[in-house]
């Protein structure tokens, strides 16, 4: 059993790593496509990335529940580790999470099993932390939307490699829809709702 005095440190510099963390999600979120560092030292339970742990411990608080794939879910250090860093809530069921993490990529569930908000409340959809293997390598993903002026392009290796074919039901949802932000190690890239894919290349 892992005790408290077992769990991986959380961020070294609470408040300034945190803000740190803040600006880089808040940056990608207002640039898709653009990767972001995110450069805090941090612990991390097992099987997740150091940004998938900074963005966790930055977000996360009791009022805000989150659903864990298999990958994490079947490794209890990740739930005790969140619970005592964040207080944020585990949940069964993913309808009424507000993020999702996601380890095994190969098992993201269907999209629509997730909350996609309200009309009046689009913002109680959930948002998705993904992790996948690359941010600077692998096919290029060229994107249009808000943030993008014309087409802006990225390199990732991501699976499942139909994700934004999945992402595309955001289009017949606005207002409401799901956030992505993809993690490589220490690395960032959003794809808000309002995001498309123009072209993907080998």
């Amino acid at each position: 059993m892992t005790t408290t005095q077992e769990l991986p440190a959380g961020l070294a510099d609470k408040v300034m790593s945190a803000q740190s963390v803040f600006r880089s999600v808040m940056e990608a979120m207002a640039r898709p496509a653009s990767v972001q560092p995110i450069t805090p030292s941090v612990g991390t339970p097992s099987r997740m990335m150091r940004g998938t742990a900074a963005i966790a411990l930055t977000l996360f608080d009791h009022d805000t529940p989150v659903w864990l794939d298999t990958a994490f879910s079947e490794t209890l250090e990740v739930a005790k580790w969140l619970k005592f860093h964040t207080g944020t809530p585990v949940v069964a069921d993913p309808s009424i999470c507000s993020f999702a993490l996601i380890g095994d990529v190969a098992a993201l569930p269907e999209l629509m099993k997730f909350s996609v908000g309200t009309d009046t409340y689009p913002d109680r959809s959930t948002s998705i932390i993904l992790q996948v293997a690359s941010l600077t390598q692998g096919p290029s993903y060229e994107l249009s939307g808000p943030g993008i002026d014309g087409v802006a392009a990225f390199k990732a290796t991501i699976e499942p490699s139909d994700l934004f074919d999945r992402l595309a039901i955001n289009a017949s949802l606005f207002p409401r829809g799901i956030d992505v932000v993809l993690v490589a190690d220490d690395v960032i890239v959003a794809i808000p709702r309002t995001t498309k894919l123009v072209k993907r290349r080998s």
